[in-house]
């Protein structure tokens, strides 16, 4: 249970191992800490402290995991690995009252006024965002009914959208700090490499773009991208059309055929054929738009359920 990914966890048993007790605390070998709102079993590069004699209660713990978590980040490896008998030399800063004991009653109230303030930003999100509306029209669950019989055809990307781009390389040590995505390949934060203020190309929102993988992601902001990403310019589509394309455009070019050693450039992005539902030998858009706004919403409706499901817990919890 030593790690970060799902805290630590790294599946589910049923050996007979020993079970460590709810509102517990765990610490890593890499320092790592979190709090354990169930009974668990544990690794033995991982230590566990609970206390039968004191009622902590969970935001107390919370508080503490992540005092201790900021208190060691950094200072363990695999070279260096924490064990659990040297962490109990530890010492970590807690608030203390006017008295010198500390002060538990201001742990509970800062977590709770966290939890308030993160629940306020999930509900912003999710309205702003439009992930309430997950409900099928009639429209689009035609459009699902029927994909099985759509009549496909190949199109050429230089025919529907023009010549594509390529960035421009600016190495890291010359990115200056600012607002603009700057895009490079990869699939790690959808290969934003860096926020720029540099003064390069500017992408539009509402492209697409095929790294030199092959790798195709639709892009709903203006950037700034690197020689190693070229820009499908699908700007004149309606954006769920767009989201289709990028999808082809993966489809067709993220085959195996591309890496390191063979670069998808701009000229490979020119020549790329994808498979499009086609009406009267053009796309059709319009099938293209309710597909993807149908899929979109199968795909939230377990999101915004979940998080229904969530904010309501989490109000009664603060309620409390």
């Amino acid at each position: 249970m030593s790690g970060v990914t799902n805290q630590g966890v790294v599946g589910y048993i049923s050996n007979p191992v020993a079970s460590f007790p709810a509102n517990s605390i765990t610490v890593d070998i890499f320092g790592n800490a979190f709090y354990r709102s169930y009974a668990f079993g544990a690794g033995d590069d991982t230590g566990v402290y609970w206390s039968d004699q004191v009622s902590y209660t969970e935001r107390q713990l919370l508080f503490i995991a992540a005092t201790i978590g900021k208190t060691l980040s950094g200072k363990y490896s695999y070279g260096n690995k924490l064990r659990s008998s040297r962490s109990l030399d530890i010492k970590i800063p807690l608030p203390k009252t006017k008295k010198g004991v500390i002060d538990f009653a201001f742990m509970e109230d800062l977590v709770r006024e966290l939890e308030e303030s993160r629940l306020r930003e999930l509900e912003a999100y999710l309205h702003a965002a439009n992930l309430t509306d997950y409900i099928l029209t009639d429209k689009e669950q035609s459009s699902l009914d029927k994909f099985a019989h759509l009549h496909w055809q190949k199109f050429n990307v230089h025919d529907l959208f023009g010549e594509s781009t390529r960035g421009k390389r600016l190495k890291g040590d010359d990115r200056i700090p600012g607002n603009l995505p700057f895009v490079t390949a990869g699939e790690a934060d959808t290969g934003i490499s860096a926020f720029i203020s540099n003064m390069v190309d500017v992408f539009s929102h509402n492209t697409t773009t095929i790294d030199m993988f092959g790798s195709a992601k639709y892009r709903n902001y203006d950037y700034g991208a690197d020689d190693h990403v070229a820009v499908v310019h699908t700007e004149k589509l309606p954006k769920h059309a767009a989201i289709f394309v990028t999808a082809a455009c993966h489809k067709a070019a993220h085959t195996g055929k591309f890496n390191y050693g063979h670069n998808f450039y701009a000229s490979d992005a020119d020549e790329l054929d994808i498979m499009l539902p086609a009406k009267n030998g053009h796309p059709d858009i319009k099938t293209m738009e309710t597909l993807i706004s149908a899929a979109h919403k199968l795909v939230i409706k377990d999101v915004v359920l979940y998080a229904d499901h969530r904010i309501s817990a989490t109000k009664q919890i603060i309620d409390k």
